[in-house]
């Protein structure tokens, strides 16, 4: 029977293709008495090695498709399963509880994870999960029961998930994962970021995909219009093979404009740049014609790993992007660490609301010598191309004059030591909490430039966090409030002589671009996927034209609105 489930339109493109669930079977543990202890500590023993040796692959595969700190998890993961504190109990339980090894394993990882979680300590916390993730691979081969390994597809396949974490994306084998669909999620969650790095069509956010598809079943996950269909009959398979190659087509008239400049049909050029985190990426930013990166978000150096970046590494990284960047603007944002971005290894106290404490720059002005490392090591950089720094979740002028006279202390530092640095170096400033997009103009008569951040600008001012499922109809672009911000921000920057941008997924929004380009914005920042339609998109429209809506649209009292003002008179 045919199912079409709706959902939102996370990543563009038709995937069709066998399901693929990457659901996680159910683990539970019946407690028995045995009568042979040698043959249930061999039991053990093979489950053991066979869960080494898939972790070793997974690991193999993390290093070679994400790089070695995305693979230190499994790294550390290894060393758990060779743990003899770990494994001497499970084994002493069996000897001399005469338990099957399935219960011996679960309540000795019970005690572990119970004893580290209580610890105030969150480093020790995240050897909790470090346990209970590997102990979960154990008991599943104990249990005759598989866990799914998505690196290990080798056909074409949709995956389907109640979300997909770091760790399974770091699995996806890229090569036959066509496409993928979630439960929960919404356009800015992991999920949906990663799908659009991965130029692969995703529908999240549809709440029951993993209850109504199967394993085998045959499915489409149209990634343009929000809908999956879950064995189609032969007139939408057609219909829909029809439609990927129809975007196929559209795709290929794109590419033709990966050399280009941008520029408005009026003759207005805007600079399209992409988002990127790891100087992997910058592959994708040039194949799409990027003409810049807007947003390098460096926190992924940091995460993955058991202490701090070293300057060297950090140095090593940033060269890398701005040498491979070739003289075009590269926005290197400082860390952004704190609400769903956790160092385990700094041991920072538990937040009640994590989004709106003790994270980005709030962390670096307290934390000041790991602020100081990554500004050396960007300033050392800055001479292997065109770099611009840009201080996060910036509330107060007090807050972006500490953070620019600590980076103009690291200058005299270099000068001092004779080290070699870039003269001329930008230092701008994110703009997403409303405090900061009130008063910008102040900030404007200080920083160089703005890069709006509209996805927790627009969470902050809505008041609703981005990632709870409960709250997320008001996580809403076109919201006129979010307009007339935007609105003061550009024209605070223009009336001072600076340049106003945006790296939130706003900017790579077909519906939000007409108002930006009219609105003045002088660059976008977006997924790499997003540049090449956004070029096509911008080409057609006249800036002239566009900014004659602008009091229209700051008029309006609703998304819809704004939304059915764009489609009937400005998209026409």
């Amino acid at each position: 029977m045919t199912v079409t489930i709706k959902g939102i339109a996370a990543s563009s493109g038709i995937a069709i293709a066998k399901a693929f669930r990457l659901v996680h079977p159910n683990l539970t543990v019946e407690k028995q008495t045995i009568a042979d202890i040698d043959s249930e500590i061999q039991r053990l023993n093979v489950a053991i090695d066979k869960s080494q040796q898939e972790l070793e692959l997974i690991k193999d595969h993390a290093n070679k498709e994400l790089g070695e700190d995305k693979a230190a998890i499994f790294a550390a993961h290894l060393l758990v399963l060779s743990d003899p504190e770990l494994i001497g109990p499970i084994k002493e339980k069996i000897t001399n509880e005469k338990l099957n090894a399935e219960a011996a394993l679960d309540e000795t990882a019970q005690m572990f994870i119970t004893m580290f979680e209580q610890m105030d300590n969150e480093y020790m916390q995240e050897r909790a999960a470090d346990i209970r993730d590997v102990t979960k691979r154990v008991l599943a081969h104990l249990l005759g029961v598989i866990i799914p390994n998505p690196s290990m597809v080798m056909e074409e396949v949709i995956i389907v998930s109640e979300d997909l974490t770091p760790s399974d994306t770091a699995q996806l084998n890229r090569q036959y994962v066509k496409g993928f669909t979630t439960d929960i999620g919404g356009r800015t969650s992991h999920s949906a970021i990663m799908a659009r790095s991965m130029e692969i069509p995703a529908v999240v956010g549809t709440k029951t995909v993993t209850e109504e598809i199967q394993n085998g079943d045959l499915i489409i996950v149209d990634g343009l219009d929000g809908q999956i269909i879950i064995n189609p009959t032969e007139q939408q398979l057609t219909a829909y093979q029809q439609k990927q190659s129809e975007y196929a087509d559209k795709r290929a008239e794109w590419a033709k404009l990966k050399n280009e400049a941008t520029s408005s049909s009026d003759g207005i050029h805007v600079e399209l740049a992409a988002n990127i985190g790891t100087p992997d990426d910058v592959q994708g930013v040039l194949e799409n014609g990027g003409e810049g990166v807007g947003l390098y978000r460096t926190e992924f150096l940091y995460m993955g790993r058991d202490k701090l970046p070293t300057e060297e590494e950090q140095f090593a990284a940033y060269k890398k992007v701005l040498e491979r960047m070739e003289g075009k603007p590269v926005v290197v944002r400082t860390l952004d660490i704190g609400g769903d971005k956790e160092l385990p290894y700094l041991q920072l106290p538990k937040e009640m609301n994590p989004f709106l404490g003790f994270r980005a720059i709030r962390l670096c002005l307290e934390e000041q010598e790991m602020f100081r490392t990554q500004l050396r090591a960007l300033l050392r950089a800055s001479q292997f191309g065109n770099l611009k720094i840009m201080f996060p979740m910036i509330a107060t002028l007090e807050e972006f004059r500490q953070a620019k006279s600590i980076l103009l202390e690291e200058k005299e530092k270099l000068q001092s030591e004779a080290i070699p640095f870039a003269d001329q170096i930008e230092i701008g400033m994110m703009v997403e909490i409303p405090s900061s997009a009130l008063i910008a103009d102040q900030f404007a008569k200080e920083v160089d430039f703005f890069s709006i951040g509209t996805n927790d600008l627009i969470q902050y001012t809505m008041a609703a966090d981005r990632m709870n499922e409960q709250v997320s109809y008001l996580y809403q672009p076109y919201h006129p409030s979010i307009l007339r911000l935007v609105n003061m921000v550009i024209e605070a920057a223009h009336k001072e002589g600076k340049w106003a941008g945006m790296c939130g997924e706003m900017a790579g929004d077909t519906t939000a671009i007409p108002i930006l380009l009219g609105f003045g914005l002088d660059e976008f920042s977006m997924s790499a996927s997003s540049i090449l339609p956004a070029r096509s998109l911008i080409k057609d429209l006249s800036k002239q034209e566009m900014s004659k809506h602008k009091e229209n649209l700051l008029m309006l009292s609703t998304a819809e609105e704004v939304a059915s003002y764009v489609k009937d008179k400005m998209l026409k």
